[in-house]
């Protein structure tokens, strides 16, 4: 019997298999002969693909995987985990290491997040079940495309920023809470947090977390320019990797709307806006989104009727979608760093889509009280735009820092608040 539910599961797993290879390849096939067809339109998105790569996401997540190898490597990652523990474990149900992955996820953008996982993953410093869930938290736009590109650049209002700010952080902090609840039971924990709790016994959470960091250092080995140069060689291969699946999405998303083929998909994203209220109008914007990010913010901000523009709570709703949802090309860059962990994708895009949703419900729930604010001349957000390209790169990095502080600071505090309760029971 036994032999039989096997077999039969093993057939199932092979007819998977098969149909994902043939809808591949077709649709490979597909996007191929539409390029043939119509090679100008290939070309200029693939040129539009390359200028987005080359200006915003080399400058951008470069130095940050190159960081993150750094960092590994000399634990400090291992550091922030057993600092960060006391915050993370009953927040999220997450080892400390994952505290510096929001951290950096937040602050640098997709695909950063999912680059941290898959190397905390391959370490041990993490579970599957919970780097599943930390990738699908950390799956964010980075803030300098948020306030700069998207509020100021697209929409030209600052009231703009801190709607889509709330929608998209407060979605993805709001889900990465809810989640601690699925898969296994908190009491089962990874290799990595019995290690920091065999540290715990050996003195202070200051004294362990050096101690955590000296050992990841010993394990490591590399002198610093062994170091240096393999961190250098691996973010140049995971950078061009990035670079192609957005110029491949960018021709994909153009031969598919040029050539007709995504109006089915339209009509019918139109009719699902109307039963919900929303203008179908947008419907373009929302099918540009389920591709391309930026394409998607773009044409939510840009969209318009007869009328003139749509009203802008139901424009920054779909821009909330497209930043939350990320697009298949921030899926394909996800689904390839994760690729050697054992990661499963339907989870991911499920998570995905629900934090669309949320985003769209925090942008109408919130719209109320920044319309007001802004009526009452209240400043919502400085202007990014004005800041210089060099400052834009650094800033990154230093609000990355300063998100570790804080998180290190509550897990201190959490950790004496812990010692009082023990030192002092309620009688």
């Amino acid at each position: 019997m036994e032999i039989d539910l096997i077999a039969k599961k093993a057939g199932q797993n092979n007819r998977t298999v098969i149909a994902g290879v043939l809808g591949l390849g077709g649709a490979a096939m597909l996007i191929g002969g539409l390029a043939l067809a119509m090679p100008d339109v290939a070309l200029h998105a693939s040129l539009r693909g390359v200028k987005v790569w080359w200006e915003v996401l080399f400058p951008a997540l470069f130095p940050f995987f190159v960081l993150s190898e750094l960092l590994l490597g000399f634990g400090i990652v291992h550091l922030a985990g057993t600092l960060l523990d006391p915050l993370m474990r009953p927040l999220f149900r997450l080892p400390g290491a994952g505290g510096f992955v929001v951290a950096m996820g937040f602050a640098s953008g997709y695909p950063v997040g999912a680059r941290l996982t898959s190397r905390l993953m391959e370490q041990k410093l993490v579970n599957r079940e919970q780097g599943e869930r930390l990738v699908e938290m950390t799956t964010t736009s980075d803030p300098i495309f948020l306030i700069g590109v998207v509020g100021i650049g697209f929409f030209g209002r600052p009231e703009a920023v801190p709607v889509l700010a709330l929608a998209h952080y407060g979605g993805a902090m709001l889900l990465g809470f809810a989640s601690r609840w699925r898969g296994k039971s908190s009491s089962e924990i990874s290799a990595a947090d019995t290690d920091t709790d065999l540290l715990r016994s050996h003195g202070g959470r200051l004294r362990a977390a050096i101690d955590a960091m000296h050992r990841a250092r010993q394990a490591d080995g590399r002198p610093f320019a062994v170091l240096l140069q393999q961190s250098m060689q691996s973010s140049l291969g995971l950078i061009f990797i990035v670079g192609g699946l957005v110029v491949f999405f960018s021709a994909a998303l153009d031969l598919l709307l040029y050539s007709g083929m995504l109006s089915p998909l339209r009509e019918t994203a139109a009719i699902t806006l109307r039963l919900i209220g929303m203008p179908a109008e947008l419907a373009a914007s929302f099918i540009q989104g389920s591709f391309e990010v930026t394409l998607g913010a773009r044409g939510a901000a840009e969209t318009m009727n007869i009328n003139g523009p749509l009203p802008l709570v139901d424009r920054l709703a779909a821009a909330a979608f497209a930043l939350s949802w990320a697009g298949l090309s921030v899926h394909a860059q996800v689904a390839g760093l994760m690729s050697r962990t054992g990661w499963r994708y339907g989870s991911f895009i499920r998570t995905r889509f629900l934090h669309g949703i949320i985003a769209v419900v925090i942008v109408y729930l919130v719209w109320p009280f920044v319309r007001s604010a802004a009526a009452a001349g209240v400043p919502t957000w400085l202007d990014m735009a004005s800041i210089p390209r060099v400052e834009r790169v650094l800033w990154p990095p230093l609000m990355a820092a300063g998100v570790l502080v804080i998180l290190a600071t509550a897990g201190v505090l959490a950790q004496m608040l812990s010692g009082l309760r023990r030192k002092f029971p309620e009688r």
